[in-house]
């Protein structure tokens, strides 16, 4: 079992009560039960969002930028995907609902 650090909330924990609360039916999905032990980044977390909630009401959005927290990875995810599909900051900002300044920031932080 690897190691997971103090400060992290149990992900698999949290996102295995909402399934089995809201979506019952989804709890036995194999494609489920494997994201749900990949579980990792903030990138991992903000797929699964998508994978369970999809756009429906339940989708789980932080309406201010402030709340979210990033992992070095997720950043270097984020950069690495910007830089392959040649996107501005705001198209990369646009895509992960995040501020066109805080990419520019990780830019000048995380220089390649």
């Amino acid at each position: 079992m690897g190691e997971k650090s103090i400060d992290m909330p149990d992900f698999k924990q949290i996102y295995t009560d909402i399934i089995t609360e809201k979506f019952p039916d989804k709890i036995g999905d194999p494609l489920i039960i494997n994201k749900l032990d990949s579980l990792n980044t903030v990138i991992d977390i903000l797929k699964f969002n998508r994978l369970i909630f999809g756009q429906a009401e339940y989708a789980v959005e932080f309406k201010s930028q402030r709340l979210r927290s990033y992992d070095e990875s997720s950043i270097r995810e984020i950069l690495n995907y910007q830089n392959k599909n040649k996107l501005t900051n705001q198209e990369t900002a646009n895509h992960f609902k995040t501020s066109r300044n805080t990419i520019a920031k990780w830019k000048s932080i995380y220089k390649r």
